[in-house]
């Protein structure tokens, strides 16, 4: 009807496509000297994300990214080198498995009584079946990992997540997350099933290997993205993906 009337009063209108649009793209005209930098800073507004503590978050980036490069890459790459793959992935399977405890412990604070169930069944399964931890038969027999933190769960109550945080070696988060990783680590040591194997009696050695394994199973790379604003998309993105992970 809109179009007949428009057409009437004398004005061209194009015939829509199929999917109702009238092609827009095609008299849209691109400036050739408009760089990916430039374009990227101009899309930087849609990225604003609470960040009062810029300049000292910045700086523990920066320091992060130069330990990466300089100490934690070269000790992951030298593990990897020395290490069997299979023994790899045993040690990550173990420290998993121990995740499982904080996870169950979130899981009832926000009430969710079928996944406490869920991870319960893991958390036996693997430290049984998987002797300690060291293979996952959980997961081949269809219960995948459901990882919660406290962090999450304040959320879940409604807890602002407050400013932006860059934690040293730890990476992004929020003043939020920060409270409830110091939570999931007073819980994960009081209830350390490593303990009852004597593992922790030489603590060095046992968390200098959970960093590293920490390290070895996450991909990203300072620097990989390709831009000179790599902090902020960063921070988007741990923002926007820590609301999504509460709202689930």
């Amino acid at each position: 009807m809109l179009g007949a009337l428009l057409t009437l009063s004398g004005i061209a209108v194009a015939e829509p496509d199929a999917d109702g649009f009238t092609r827009p793209l095609e008299a849209l005209k691109f400036n050739p000297q408009l760089n990916q930098h430039e374009f990227e800073r101009a899309t930087l507004v849609a990225l604003v994300v609470n960040d009062p503590w810029e300049e000292w978050n910045r700086r523990i980036y920066h320091f992060n990214q130069r330990f990466d490069e300089w100490v934690y890459l070269p000790l992951v790459n030298g593990y990897r080198f020395v290490t069997p793959r299979v023994l790899r992935s045993g040690v990550s399977h173990f420290f998993a498995n121990l995740g499982e405890v904080p996870n169950l412990a979130n899981h009832l604070l926000q009430l969710e009584g079928r996944d406490a169930l869920h991870t319960t069944t893991r958390l036996l399964l693997n430290t049984t079946l998987g002797v300690g931890g060291l293979w996952d038969p959980a997961s081949h027999m269809g219960l995948e990992r459901r990882a919660e933190d406290f962090g999450q769960t304040l959320g879940y109550w409604g807890a602002e997540e407050g400013p932006y945080l860059v934690l040293p070696l730890l990476g992004p988060s929020n003043l939020r997350d920060t409270g409830g990783l110091a939570f999931d680590s007073t819980v994960g040591s009081a209830l350390n099933l490593a303990d009852l194997s004597g593992l922790t009696a030489r603590p060095a050695e046992y968390y200098s290997l959970m960093a590293i394994d920490r390290r070895h199973i996450n991909d990203f790379r300072y620097g990989q993205l390709n831009t000179p604003f790599e902090y902020e998309k960063v921070r988007y993105v741990y923002t926007e993906a820590r609301r999504l992970q509460i709202r689930e």
